[in-house]
């Protein structure tokens, strides 16, 4: 969800559906060649991602048996270096819309002057919480999700230990040695870990909490892979640490890609509950964001593809792709997705120009208190 979800990305990535779709950039077609007027193929619109995205080959073929337009997806790399790329190429610009900019990354993409407004069709079903950008529409909320600390629901019971509900919990004594988080500075989700903790503990407060966990023995790695397939024992890798900063959608793929996957079991085996539960107090909201690129060569097909990104086949599709939440209320979610999700009634929030304005100062102060 940035996010989006980086677990199914790493269980899921082995197809190979998506490199059929994948193109380098827009049409060359001539100017005004196409019906819209635009400059390059009209027929194609080029959809610039994270790599994380994913997407059915069905619901592509819907939206182009819907508009006529094909989709070339561009993947950039994680959601800061396609960011980047996209602010240093603003005037000549890769695609037609961007996907996967979060609410951590927002106020600086929005200051680049990046997009165009577009006003999405179906945006008013959207909750306007998630409208981040509701009085230019500069950029159309697409999905949600949560960071948040995931256990292991045996390795506690061995332990004799309840989860942690709450981020005071963590520094608990009980909970020494047992938590994972991945460093601010190189990962989305441990930058969110950090936000969630700024947002609970204010500026006064939360370097003390930091001091506390890192006496409590929290371990910090590089990235997520790392945090959770190695260092987390709900893996099933051989990690000693059954606490570690991941998402709230982590257990569902837990169950859907488990061994077995749920894919092979009837309904009535499915099992009651995933493996790994969501210490749900500990959680920091993300939300992602599609816009029309300013300059874009398919101006017509972008807004399209934004209208339909917001639709139900694209909202429903996501679940059981990447993983995270739809923003269209009347999406339905898939069985397997709603069952063993687990919901988060309050996540901690920032705003994302107060992000933008302290985001290095804050990483700066984590790193003097937690890798000294």
């Amino acid at each position: 969800m940035t996010r989006t979800h980086q677990l199914a990305t790493a269980v899921v990535l082995t197809l190979t559906s998506l490199a059929a779709l994948t193109a380098c950039g827009s049409g060359d077609g001539d100017e005004g060649g196409g019906p819209d007027g635009s400059g390059g193929d009209a027929r194609e619109v080029t959809l610039l991602t994270h790599d994380s995205f994913l997407v059915s080959d069905a619901v592509l073929e819907h939206f182009t048996e819907e508009t006529g337009y094909t989709v070339n997806l561009l993947q950039g790399g994680d959601a800061g270096v396609m960011v980047n790329q996209a602010i240093l190429t603003v005037d000549d610009p890769q695609a037609d819309v961007l996907f996967g900019i979060d609410n951590t990354l927002l106020s600086r993409a929005l200051d680049a002057e990046l997009f165009t407004p577009h006003r999405a069709a179906s945006l008013d079903a959207v909750p306007e919480e998630l409208q981040l950008d509701a009085g230019e529409h500069r950029v159309t909320p697409v999905d949600t999700g949560e960071i948040c600390v995931n256990y292991d629901r045996a390795a506690l019971a061995d332990r004799d230990l309840d989860p942690p509900r709450t981020l005071d919990d963590l520094a608990d004594p009980a909970y020494a040695e047992l938590l994972v988080v991945e460093n601010p500075a190189t990962s989305s989700p441990g930058l969110g870990f950090l936000l969630a903790t700024v947002a609970a503990f204010g500026e006064d407060g939360w370097q003390d909490y930091w001091e506390r966990l890192s006496d409590n023995g929290v371990e910090v790695v590089d990235g997520w892979e790392q945090a959770y397939n190695e260092r987390f024992s709900g893996a099933g890798n051989g990690g000693d640490r059954p606490l570690v900063v991941s998402y709230a959608s982590s257990p569902p793929v837990e169950v859907v890609y488990g061994d077995p996957p749920l894919a092979e079991l009837s309904r009535q085996e499915w099992p009651e509950q995933a493996p790994t539960g969501v210490s749900t107090g500990t959680c920091f909201r993300q939300i992602e964001f599609a816009g029309l690129l300013a300059g874009a060569d398919n101006p017509e097909g972008g807004r399209a593809l934004l209208d339909f990104l917001l639709g139900r086949p694209f909202q429903e599709d996501m679940p059981l792709q990447m993983f995270v939440n739809p923003v269209n209320p009347e999406a339905e979610l898939p069985e397997e997705y709603s069952t063993y999700i687990e919901p988060v009634e309050d996540p901690h929030t920032l705003d994302p120009q107060t992000i933008a304005d302290h985001r290095e100062e804050w990483i700066d102060a984590w790193s003097s208190i937690v890798l000294r």
